[in-house]
């Protein structure tokens, strides 16, 4: 989705606040590049829609805090995967986020 980066912005925001999604699923599912997301999330949609920035920065910290146990899970997963061994979501795992899909393992 390209075209006018205020509509693009609200769009992104709007796929991020109802998805939870990440910066780099938001830019996969609209065919940007990350920046392009990051740029249009904080700078540009900070000066249209102040509520809806707020609400996308929201998400976007609770991603920052958990990213390092998103990156320990796929490290996780790709060990097990190499060696053949079953796949079972880690204890204290969070199901029914973006980018975590445990409905191989079952």
């Amino acid at each position: 989705m390209k075209g006018n980066p205020e509509e693009r912005a609200v769009a992104l925001a709007l796929y991020i606040t109802e998805n939870n999604a990440t910066v780099r699923a938001a830019a996969a599912a609209f065919g940007v590049s990350k920046s392009t997301v990051h740029k249009d999330v904080t700078r540009t949609l900070y000066k249209i829609n102040r509520p809806l920035y707020e609400a996308v920065q929201k998400v976007l910290r609770q991603n920052k805090e958990e990213r390092h146990l998103r990156g320990g899970e796929a490290t996780r997963r790709k060990y097990l995967e190499c060696r053949g061994l079953p796949i079972k979501p880690a204890a204290g795992a969070r199901a029914g986020r973006v980018g975590q899909n445990y409905d191989s393992v079952y």
